[in-house]
């Protein structure tokens, strides 16, 4: 009997997280029944509408005034709404990935996505070694690993995931489906990233998420915590590191570029210097951000902020 009631406890405590995750996969799946460029601008609308009514949008309106004080409040509004429509596509996309990745690296025919770094996805592949990808909440990120499926350069990939157990759930086996070996962001996750490079293979990693523990850097100009395991990794088993991003393009195209291994910083005693390393790599996601701001997610407590609104 205690134990049907501990059940019935434990079941009502997380309802409000399964009602949540029945009313998205629903959403997602009336989604379905459009073709896919309809589907997708249709969420960027609802996003635009939806987003500034949450709390989040106060959270993103700050982040933005401290990132960029020199625009008007008008400019940082519009890459606000347009932040919000990225988000609304990039679910939208998870539902069509499987049509959208049309690249093809054996076929010179251009379709909705294309390729920046081909030469350094074959070197990776022909020639194998221990290496690491990072990559930041830009675009639709979730392309990068697909991409290196597509030339048979498989990588493992650390990933947060969702905090509803039943959303998560379903993105992880919709990722394990097309992304190769995921690791879940948990106390013994760098164990499982380290395995797999001293077995000679490749991990990536998203790098501009925040980090208690982390390390102090700079991210556009204010102080953060970084997490310094990537460059933990690549002091430990002195691989090659490189830097990948997305681009949403218009038409709903997309660009995936992988650029040349970075040179990572050291310090006197030609050790790879971490906190040096760490705030490289804070320095490339912002130039990434700076680039194309409206792409990646200010909703995102990057900078702790959230408590003091």
């Amino acid at each position: 009997m205690r134990a049907l009631v501990t059940r019935f406890v434990v079941a009502m405590r997380r309802f409000p997280q399964w009602a949540v995750a029945q009313l998205t996969f629903a959403l997602l799946n009336l989604l379905k029944i459009l073709p896919a460029d309809p589907a997708i601008r249709f969420a960027d609308r609802a996003m635009r509408w939806i987003g500034p009514k949450t709390s989040r949008h106060r959270l993103m309106q700050v982040n933005l005034a401290n990132a960029f004080p020199e625009k008007s409040e008008a400019e940082r509004e519009a890459i606000a709404l347009a932040a919000w429509g990225h988000m609304g596509r990039m679910a939208a996309e998870y539902i069509f990935l499987d049509r959208l990745f049309d690249f093809d690296p054996f076929s010179e025919k251009t379709g909705r996505v294309e390729v920046s770094g081909i030469p350094i996805f074959l070197d990776l592949r022909d020639n194998p070694r221990p290496f690491i990808v990072f990559t930041a909440h830009s675009g639709n990120f979730e392309m990068l690993p697909v991409a290196g499926a597509a030339f048979g350069l498989y990588v493992t990939v650390l990933f947060r995931p969702p905090n509803n157990p039943y959303i998560a759930q379903k993105v992880f086996d919709f990722r394990a489906g097309r992304m190769g070996k995921l690791v879940p962001s948990h106390a013994g996750s760098s164990f499982a990233l380290a395995r797999q490079l001293e077995a000679g293979g490749g991990v990536g990693v998203l790098v501009d998420q925040k980090f208690n523990k982390g390390r102090e850097t700079v991210f556009f100009g204010q102080k953060v915590k970084t997490n310094p395991l990537l460059a933990k990794l690549a002091r430990q088993f002195n691989c090659e590191v490189y830097p990948a991003r997305c681009i949403r393009l218009p038409d709903n195209r997309f660009r995936l570029e992988i650029e040349p291994a970075m040179t990572l910083p050291r310090d006197e005693r030609g050790q790879l210097d971490v906190d040096a390393t760490a705030q490289l790599l804070n320095d490339k996601v912002e130039s990434w951000v700076r680039e194309y701001p409206e792409q990646w997610l200010w909703y995102h407590d990057r900078w702790s902020i959230k408590r003091s609104l």
